[in-house]
């Protein structure tokens, strides 16, 4: 797989400690970065994993910097994309070139608090509940359908940060479980109703 960075990389570490191998199954072919100073890109080098940047303010307009973006991801041949706190929107001329093998995660139960502040959309609310979800990456933001969701508690007096570090639990769990579903053949969108998402069992065909 191939992961998308722009940050601390803090979920990108929770891959390299779960299911990268190298001579493996699974392994982590590059991590790209929108940003020449992301932690991250210092997380995968320490793991001897091969780094590039893809600044959005290098080239003319998204669509370029994702046309050069998919370019550098294909030549790697990655079965899986995974957007691992990627802060930009991607485009077709991106997602086209990896039909149902781009994932993002998103900090709440899509479709509930899409964007960048589903965290404190959640308490604002004020709601019991909200979660983490693992879900296929469209050109319309948080919009794609789910792969996985598992729900976190939110607690009377909760503040964003002690909720964002509940919530980091749960990601740093469920995106290495998606990943290990897709390395097995067991996720598969219906192509006559692409908003469900099946999760086979294990041993089926």
């Amino acid at each position: 797989m191939a992961v998308l960075v722009s940050g601390a990389g803090t979920t990108l570490q929770s891959l390299i400690d779960a299911v990268h191998a190298p001579d493996g199954p699974i392994a982590i072919v590059r991590v790209v970065s929108s940003s020449a100073d992301a932690p991250a890109l210092d997380r995968a080098r320490r793991a001897g994993i091969p780094v590039a940047v893809v600044a959005r303010d290098a080239h003319a307009s998204r669509e370029d910097r994702d046309h050069a973006l998919a370019d550098l991801v294909a030549a790697d041949r990655p079965g899986l994309v995974v957007l691992a706190g990627w802060m930009s929107i991607l485009t077709g001329r991106f997602l086209d070139r990896f039909p149902d093998r781009v994932i993002n995660l998103h900090p709440s139960l899509l479709p509930a608090f899409p964007g960048m502040h589903a965290i404190e959309d959640a308490l604002a609310w004020g709601v019991r509940w909200t979660g983490v979800t693992v879900h296929f990456a469209e050109e319309q933001v948080d919009a794609g359908p789910p792969v996985l969701q598992e729900p976190v508690p939110v607690g009377y007096g909760d503040t964003a940060e002690t909720l964002r570090e509940r919530i980091r639990e749960v990601e740093h769990r469920l995106v290495p479980e998606a990943v290990r579903l897709f390395a097995a053949g067991r996720v598969r969108r219906d192509p006559g109703s692409p908003r469900h998402v099946e999760i086979r069992e294990e041993g089926t065909a």
